[in-house]
C-alpha cells in the first residue's frame, strides 16, 4: 500500500527537513578544535597580571599561559562544551579570568554604568549651556542700558566711519 497523497508527501519532506536542520544546529558547536580552542582562548584573561588575552600572553617565561593553554587544550580535547570550560575556569582561577563580565548579578553594572555615565554627562552639559544661555545681561555701570537694534547699527556705523584709514 503507498500513500500517494500530497498532503503525506508533503508532511514527509517537513519531516526530514526538521530533521536535518535538528541535526546541524547539533552539530554545530562539533566544529574543529583548534577553532574551538581559538574562540574559548580569546575569552579568556591570562592570570599573571598582564592584562592581556590568554592567547596573546607574550610574556617570555610567562608562568601562568602555557599551563592554561594546555588545560584549555585538554578540556577541548576531551570535548568539553564551552560552558563548561568556563565554569571549570573560573571555579581554579576566579572570574578575572573571563575577558567579559557575565551578565548575571551585579556584573550587569559593568555594562549599564558606561551608558549611565554618559547619559549623565549629556544631561549635565544640556543642564550647564540652558543655565548660560538664561542668565540675565550683565549690569552695566553707572545705570546705563545696553543698546540694542537700529541704535547698534549706528554706532557701528560711526566706529566703521572713524577706524577708516
Amino acid at each position: 500500500m503507498t500513500n500517494s497523497n500530497p498532503q503525506t508527501k508533503l508532511a514527509r519532506k517537513a519531516a526530514h527537513t526538521l530533521l536535518l536542520s535538528a541535526a546541524v544546529f547539533a552539530l554545530l558547536g562539533a566544529g574543529d578544535p583548534a577553532t574551538r580552542f581559538t574562540e574559548i582562548g580569546h575569552q579568556m584573561m591570562c592570570i599573571c597580571g598582564c592584562n592581556q588575552i590568554l592567547l596573546e600572553c607574550n610574556h617570555v617565561g610567562c608562568p601562568s599561559s602555557d599551563g592554561m593553554r594546555n588545560e584549555l587544550m585538554a578540556a577541548v580535547s576531551r570535548g568539553d562544551s564551552d560552558s563548561l570550560v568556563e565554569q571549570s575556569f573560573v571555579q581554579k582561577y576566579g572570574p578575572t579570568v573571563l575577558a567579559a563580565p557575565t551578565t548575571k548579578g551585579f556584573d550587569r553594572a559593568a555594562y549599564i554604568m558606561p551608558f549611565a555615565a554618559l547619559f549623565l554627562g549629556f544631561g549635565l552639559v544640556v543642564v550647564i549651556v540652558r543655565s548660560w544661555k538664561n542668565r540675565p545681561a550683565p549690569a552695566l555701570a553707572g545705570g546705563l542700558r545696553p543698546v540694542r537694534g537700529a541704535e547698534l547699527e549706528q554706532f557701528r556705523d560711526q566706529a566703521g566711519k572713524e577706524t577708516d584709514l
